[in-house]
């Protein structure tokens, strides 16, 4: 079986295949022998051992279950010969110790409950319906219907004459991250909020659920932070140590009204009789009623006692796996993914952490046959990303100087192994690193192809075209390394299978084995991508960012800002932000060419260490120090999540945000900012070239 395996990910690359981009071309014989050596090493034998361990009941963040992972992923990660490390935080977390709701005076069983078929569903207690940072309180009012919980939504109310002060509001998740539905609903004076998975987006409308399908059953309940925000909400910008002082309650970006996740099943019981106004044309949902906005008769009463009084703060726990570079031990590649949960987590993010964990075995062996690392291997799993990518925030906030000098890229692993469709993302500069990764590596579905062209066949680009990537706008643990620091980063996962086990107590091995991965070829797949991304940029001679790319992506956003400028009645200059950006993609031209050049015969002694140099400052120069106005700790000025979603990117947002404001002044300042800032990565660029072909 192995020796098997080992042929067709030999096959999928000959060893006499071009110059690697980054490589000279006597090292990139020797790179692509150790890569192919180490990619046949991830299988699915161990991915299950791993994953079975790790979902072995729930783990949430602050919990004696996530101590339990925490000295799993160090025993592994010791037994395969990497140094280890744990760096433990002190959090202000408070947990909900009791949830109860009651619809029209009968209490509502907020139980997932076991199922039949899944052992873990009954073996282990399950998590109480926690939307982490909600309020505590004891609300009671009349209910309206808010539909997703928009900021659209409300403005429909508002033009229907309904208001939520004093009610208990009812949203609908997907559309937009809970914490923004949780902020609108306190915002336009709600007193408590629930939120539910309608059937329509997951549950019996899209097919069988659970235990029969994939689909997220009656009882199923998403759990969540509703946090806006990113690290320990009473330590902004600085790492939760020892003695920090720490922020008011009121000062955080908290909800202070109780928030809580609920079924669908139980939604019925309380927006069935709902009567009021009539819904607006889009707002119907998948149960077999007519839905209506309210407010009333139905009446809610939400109450949540938590421990802030009593125990606020909570232990965390970052691990690392940590691989020394021979020749350049303070650049740094981290790659890392959640360990917390809110319950078994076997998809979100068991499979993540697996990925890494196999990624990091197939390192440590390949290290035991006589391959190493010019640049430091940081293999890491964090804690409480659920309660807002707080673990590798605090890392990122702690070890910030030593990551700005430093910090190569950061690869993020969440919620891999899900299914056969491959995907990826990330910063512009690492997207042709990932795609040349994917065309070594065979798709386990299809032993004759590549996952490159599974790839493209799933997306259906056309000929010439390159499938569509992911832009890092937030939401995941490359938050703090990207929309922070301003280091490059890169995603990417395996999934499609559907279904509506995410947040639940139905995210088990089980399921998993079930419905995504029997054979965990998938989680092996994702694992042998991670180990051929963090062997090639530990090793490249010159690091293979790919600024053209950069510039061509940067294009075809100017157009959107001219376009919004417009619709305002506005006249901005956006001439001299397309010249920058021209610029930006000539030298990135310009830079490949003379890198490839370069590399193709023997470099000038230390010339590909001040290009280097020069290139770790390209995208540090498309941040601010000060952050964006609205929003200090993110400095990355070119993507991030949109305040008022939470899920989806905006781009430029000093500019773009300035626009939303109706501030054109405003916006044509950070438009020329964002012009010298363009014209500082591109000197970065053209330093590199220079470097390279100097004497």
């Amino acid at each position: 079986m192995f020796r098997s395996l080992r042929l067709l990910v030999l096959a999928a690359a000959p060893l006499g295949a071009q110059q690697l981009t980054g490589f000279t071309g006597a090292s990139t014989a020797a790179q692509r022998a150790a890569e192919q050596a180490a990619i046949a090493r991830p299988d699915g034998a161990h991915a299950k051992e791993f994953s079975r361990a790790l979902s072995d009941g729930p783990h949430v963040a602050g919990t004696p279950g996530q101590a339990k992972t925490r000295d799993y992923v160090i025993e592994q990660m010791k037994a395969m010969g990497l140094t280890t490390e744990v760096r433990e935080y002190q959090i202000w977390m408070p947990h909900p110790t009791k949830i109860e709701v009651w619809a029209n005076g009968k209490a509502l069983d907020l139980r997932e409950g076991p199922v039949k078929g899944d052992e873990t569903s009954a073996k282990y207690p399950e998590t109480l319906p926690i939307n982490g940072y909600g309020g505590s309180g004891d609300a009671e009012g009349e209910v309206v219907f808010v539909n997703f919980g928009l900021v659209e939504d409300y403005a429909t109310l508002d033009s229907l004459g309904v208001s939520v002060k004093g009610k208990v509001a009812v949203a609908r998740y997907g559309r937009s991250f809970r914490g923004i539905k949780a902020r609108e609903a306190e915002k336009h004076g709600a007193v408590a909020l629930l939120i539910y998975t309608d059937p329509q987006d997951d549950g019996y409308v899209q097919g069988d659920v659970y235990p029969d399908g994939p689909w997220r059953p009656a009882q199923g309940i998403q759990r969540g932070s509703v946090m806006n925000g990113a690290g320990d909400p009473s330590t902004p910008g600085y790492g939760s140590t020892a003695g920090v002082p720490r922020i008011a309650l009121d000062k955080m970006p908290v909800p202070h009204i109780p928030v809580v996740p609920i079924g669908y099943g139980n939604a019925s019981e309380i927006l069935s009789l709902v009567r009021g106004t009539a819904i607006p044309h889009g707002w119907q949902g998948g149960m077999a009623f007519r839905y209506h906005v309210g407010p009333g008769p139905s009446r809610a009463r939400v109450k949540v006692s938590t421990d802030t009084a009593t125990a606020p703060l909570k232990a965390i726990w970052n691990t690392f796996g940590v691989v020394k570079g021979t020749e350049l031990p303070d650049e740094i590649v981290v790659i890392g993914g959640h360990r917390d949960a809110w319950g078994p987590g076997a998809g979100d993010n068991v499979s993540g952490v697996v990925a890494i964990l196999e990624a990091a075995r197939a390192v440590a062996e390949q290290m035991k046959a006589g391959w190493k690392p010019r640049r430091t291997m940081l293999f890491a799993t964090w804690d409480a990303e659920e309660w807002g990518i707080i673990g590798s925030t605090e890392y990122a906030e702690d070890d910030s100087l030593r990551l700005m000098k430093g910090g190569v890229a950061y690869f993020n692993q969440d919620g891999a192994g899900g299914g056969p469709n491959f995907g990826g993302g990330g910063s512009p500069s690492l997207r042709g690193m990932l795609r040349d990764v994917t065309k070594t590596i065979m798709h386990p579905d299809a032993p004759t192809k590549s996952m490159y062209q599974m790839w493209r066949e799933q997306s259906k680009v056309a000929a010439g075209q390159e499938p569509a990537m992911g832009d890092p706008g937030g939401g995941s643990d490359f938050a703090g390394f990207y929309n922070h620091l301003g280091i490059p980063h890169s995603d990417w996962g395996m999934g499609g299978t559907g279904g509506g086990t995410y947040h639940s107590l139905y995210d088990s091995f089980e399921w998993l084995v079930r419905f995504a991965d029997p054979q965990f070829k998938y989680h092996a797949a994702q694992a042998r991508v991670a180990t051929a991304m963090m062997m090639r940029i530990a090793n490249a001679d010159v690091l293979p960012y790919d600024y053209a790319e950069f510039g061509r992506t940067m294009k075809q956003y100017v157009a959107p800002v001219d376009k919004a400028a417009v619709g305002k009645g506005w006249t901005l200059n956006t001439s001299p932000l397309s010249a920058a950006i021209a610029a930006m993609e000539t030298s990135g031209v310009a830079f490949n060419a003379t890198r490839d050049s370069v590399l193709s015969a023997t470099p000038a002694k230390g010339a590909t260490t001040r290009a280097n140099a020069a290139l770790l400052q390209v995208e540090r120069a498309l941040t601010r120090p000060e952050g964006l106005r609205t929003r200090p700790w993110y400095r990355n000025l070119i993507y991030v999540a949109d305040e008022n979603n939470g899920y989806s990117n905006m781009v430029f947002p000093s500019v773009n945000e300035a626009i939303r404001a109706g501030d054109q002044g405003l916006a044509q300042r950070e438009l020329n900012d964002l012009v010298q800032r363009f014209g500082a990565a591109t000197a970065a660029i053209d330093r590199a070239r220079a470097a390279l072909v100097s004497k």
